[in-house]
């Protein structure tokens, strides 16, 4: 729990107990005193909970990553092993698939680069 919240509850709740205190001794200016103090315990607070679902998410995804960095050399066997799979299962539809990428590839390297259209001047 960050000290934000911690604080920012302290001070929404004197806050409350201030603004209480002016409703019963009717006295407008304790009375907003406490209602400013508790907005700012309140603003304080939700600071607090957004640190840390903030410190959350990038331990999940730290975690995430480290995860997959042990377990890289599995993935990419198991894909290797898949992919030697499918190609013994249908070769010809793997070499059709595989010239096909290359022809692709092929022509968007070829390819001309775009000419700008002319730009017409209008004297007049």
């Amino acid at each position: 729990m960050d000290k934000d919240r911690i604080y920012g509850s302290a001070k929404e709740f004197a806050g409350k107990v201030e603004g209480a205190a002016g409703d019963v001794t009717g006295d407008a200016n304790t009375q907003a005193s406490g209602r400013v103090r508790e907005a700012a315990g309140a603003v304080q607070d939700l600071y607090g909970q957004a640190k840390d679902a903030a410190r959350d998410a990038a331990d999940t995804a730290v975690n995430y990553a480290k995860d997959a960095y042990d377990n890289r050399g599995e993935s990419v066997r198991s894909g290797q092993k898949a992919m030697a799979k499918t190609v013994q299962d249908n070769p010809l539809g793997s070499l059709l698939l595989a010239g096909g990428i290359g022809f692709a590839l092929a022509l968007l390297m070829t390819r001309q680069p775009r000419r700008q259209p002319p730009r017409w001047r209008y004297y007049g």
